[in-house]
Parts: C-alpha cells; sequence; structure tokens
C-alpha cells in the first residue's frame, strides 16, 4: 500500500511537471489561452513553487489583462526565490504589459544590479526602454556619429534634470 502512494505522488508531480512545460512552450509561441490552462493545473498541484508562481503571473497577464494578480503571482516568485533570474524578468514582462514601463525599469535596474551585466536583463531592458529618434535622422541608428551624439545627448538630459 505505501508503494502505490508514493507512485501516485510521482505521477501527479509529473503531471504537473509536463503541464507546466507544455505552459511554457505555449507561452513562447503566443498562445496565453491554452497556456493559462496549463500552468494553472501545475500550479494547483504545488501552489509553493515559485516558477509555477511566476509563469502563471505571466499567463494572466497576457491572456486576461489582470495586471493585479499577475504582479502579485510574479513578485510572489521573486520572494520565493529572489536569485533566479527569469522571475524577475517575468516581473518586468508583465508591469511592460500593464502600461507600467517605468516600474518595469526600475525591477530590472535593480535585477541588474543584483545579477551584474547579465545578457538577458540587458535584452528585456532594451525592449522596454523608450528609445529616442536618432540626433541625425539621415544616417542610421548604428551610424558612429548618431551613436556618440546620442550619448552625448543622454548625459546632457539626464544631468538637466
Amino acid at each position: 500500500m505505501l508503494g502505490f502512494a508514493t507512485e501516485t505522488t510521482t505521477d501527479k508531480s509529473f503531471d504537473s511537471l509536463s503541464d507546466f512545460k507544455e505552459g511554457v512552450k505555449l507561452l513562447k509561441n503566443d498562445y496565453p489561452q491554452k497556456a493559462l490552462v496549463k500552468l494553472q493545473s501545475a500550479f494547483e498541484s504545488d501552489k509553493h513553487n515559485p516558477y509555477y508562481v511566476s509563469f502563471l503571473g505571466v499567463s494572466i497577464a497576457r491572456a486576461q489583462q489582470n495586471w493585479a494578480q499577475a504582479t502579485e503571482l510574479c513578485d510572489m516568485a521573486v520572494q520565493l526565490n529572489p536569485k533566479e533570474i527569469q522571475f524577475h524578468l517575468n516581473l518586468a514582462e508583465v508591469y511592460a504589459l500593464a502600461g507600467l514601463r517605468e516600474m518595469s525599469l526600475h525591477k530590472l535596474d535593480y535585477a541588474l544590479g543584483l545579477f551584474g551585466d547579465d545578457p538577458r536583463l540587458k535584452r528585456a531592458r532594451s525592449k522596454v526602454e523608450k528609445r529616442r529618434a536618432p540626433v541625425l535622422p539621415f544616417f542610421g541608428r548604428d551610424h558612429f556619429l548618431n551613436r556618440e551624439l546620442g550619448k552625448l545627448r543622454h548625459r546632457m538630459l539626464k544631468n538637466s534634470e
């Protein structure tokens, strides 16, 4: 009888893990409604797993635009495991989706302070960051004059505030 209980518990954890993996895959492929069902199932089986909590928050944000619940879940995941970069990325994404760009940038800057120059954090920050038009629009954004003049403009605007 004891062996049977262990097998059932293992089957449940396997099911929740497979639901979680499938939910994350659906999220990556832009199927938030379908992902929500899978991630809710995984979350129901283990409400203290920060991975389940965090990704459920992202799926709620994308599928239902319930910003309060989504930020609460993602923030809870960060509190449960503050050393996981993905949880910080998920929280910042939810803030960005909610239109709270400054809060998203603040969370990403905080994470950059914790983890250093992680490429995932830098990439997420550049997606959220609102870019100004190039100083010299007839040159491309990557032209050295635009890069250098843009840095100068940034410093001047930063110092004037």
